[in-house]
């Protein structure tokens, strides 16, 4: 069974997860700690569980997603794996971040690009990937159907979605992963997304205003 531990981080108020199981093998997904107080807060949390990172994983490459990566893969000695889509966003980081006067660490280049067909394993627990582009040119998901969640990105939130208004968004787009690759899911599947609170598939299909504007 997989535990799923969320932190809150950096202005713009990302969620950052840390997925174990009872191996204690852990992944890192977005890491978004920007202050040293945040990195010191998500490392001792790890520390303190006696967790073992063995993936740094980013669901895309938008700046408050990425502020940790060179943390975590640093600390824990990992490679990042992201979509290869997503290269132009993650290039793009540093001037961003030099536009809104924050001092960002450079992220390291991608060791493993993933797809759509990949599995996730760590530990004894396996992640699917959703391909859900949209919000970003090749965003993805990371779904355990034993366990009943997704991890969103920025896809799908609590009555809202992900922005279309950013290079490489798509509304049209948007609304055909989240069709696709979320609704397609249980109604009591969790969904964790990158920014707010955790969801499900099944109040959102019947509650969240763009699903029911846009997928009549």
């Amino acid at each position: 069974m997989i535990t799923l531990a969320s932190f809150t981080f950096n202005p713009f108020q990302e969620n950052t997860f840390v997925l174990f199981d009872e191996s204690k093998e852990a992944v890192v997904i977005d890491p978004g700690c920007y202050t040293p107080e945040e990195k010191k807060l998500l490392s001792d949390f790890i520390d303190g569980k006696e967790l073992k990172p063995v993936r740094l994983l980013n669901t895309h490459c938008h700046i408050d997603h990425v502020l940790g990566n060179k943390y975590i893969a640093e600390r824990y000695g990992l490679e990042l794996e992201m979509h290869k889509g997503e290269i132009p966003v993650l290039e793009a980081v540093l001037n961003y971040g030099t536009m809104m006067g924050l001092q960002v660490e450079e992220s390291p280049k991608a060791g493993r690009f993933l797809d759509e067909h990949d599995v996730i394993e760590f530990g004894i627990s396996k992640l699917e990937i959703r391909f859900t582009p949209g919000h970003s040119p090749a965003s993805i998901c990371f779904y355990s159907p034993a366990d009943q969640f997704i991890i969103a990105g920025d896809t799908l939130f609590e009555g809202s979605i992900g922005r279309t208004d950013l290079p490489g968004g798509d509304m049209d787009t948007l609304m055909k992963s989240i069709e696709r690759e979320l609704l397609s899911l249980p109604d009591e599947t969790r969904v964790y997304p990158g920014h707010g609170s955790h969801t499900t598939v099944g109040v959102e299909r019947k509650s969240n205003m763009f699903i029911l504007q846009y997928l009549k």
